[in-house]
């Protein structure tokens, strides 16, 4: 879908409300924004409120010998294939 929006005096752009309801992006949506060559790239920025990483450790019990990097890219590729 193609929309049309205009720049404020402000630097300001509004989103579409169907555009802002079907991303699911709430007033106070914190943005990345990137200069690329033909325009911009505009991302939802990724909030991380539980703390930090090393937090997450652990998180999803696991019980058997560790996996080598082979087996897990081997189990994404599976699953990628799998969703298409």
């Amino acid at each position: 879908m193609t929309y049309t929006t205009k720049l404020s005096s402000k630097g300001q752009v509004v989103l579409p409300k169907s555009v802002r309801a079907s991303r699911g992006w709430k007033p106070g949506t914190e943005f990345v924004v990137q200069e690329r060559e033909n325009g911009v790239l505009l991302e939802p920025r990724c909030s991380r409120k539980g703390g930090s990483l090393d937090r997450l450790f652990g998180f999803l019990p696991y019980s058997g010998r560790p996996k080598t990097l082979k087996e897990m890219d081997d189990a994404i590729t599976a699953e990628a294939r799998s969703r298409k």
